[in-house]
């Protein structure tokens, strides 16, 4: 096998698009299939991974209790502390539909008490979460929120 040590990769039809076989490896790892904006590659034993399906579209840690703002976030342009107990979440670069998978947990670091997340008013570009306790809606310090699906 020969090794092609190169910087850049330039397209003869194109200075910007390159075609590869579809026999093509990355790494170890096959890849499966390639066309515009999608890209399968062999995942776990003979199942294929498509990769913009498989990712998570928006993450989110929020600060209810004390600091009243985003710990850390992926896609997510605000949090808004709409009531006690009550976060709504911004999405920044909206969901292709309202059909996406979303889920949140958290904690508060005061009592290291459980929180439970309920989701609500689910749109394209605001998901309102709902942090309860066992007993009522409670600020969290910990809320944490995952959103899988597809974008806009």
């Amino acid at each position: 096998m020969s090794t092609l040590k190169v910087d850049t990769l330039q397209g003869k039809a194109s200075a910007t698009s390159i075609t590869l076989p579809t026999t093509t490896n990355i790494g170890s790892t096959p890849l499966v299939s390639a066309s515009a904006n999608s890209m399968t590659i062999k995942g776990e034993g003979s199942a294929t991974t498509n990769i913009q399906q498989g990712l998570t579209k928006v993450w989110a840690v929020g600060d209810q209790d004390s600091a009243q703002d985003l710990k850390d976030s992926f896609n997510v342009s605000s949090m808004n502390d709409a009531s006690e107990g009550i976060i709504d979440f911004n999405i920044a670069n909206n969901m292709a539909n309202a059909n996406y998978s979303a889920s949140g947990n958290g904690r508060r670091d005061s009592g290291g008490s459980a929180i439970f997340c309920r989701l609500s008013d689910i749109t394209t570009s605001l998901i309102k979460t709902y942090w309860l306790t066992p007993d009522s809606l409670s600020d969290t310090e910990h809320a944490c929120l995952q959103i899988n699906g597809d974008l806009a």
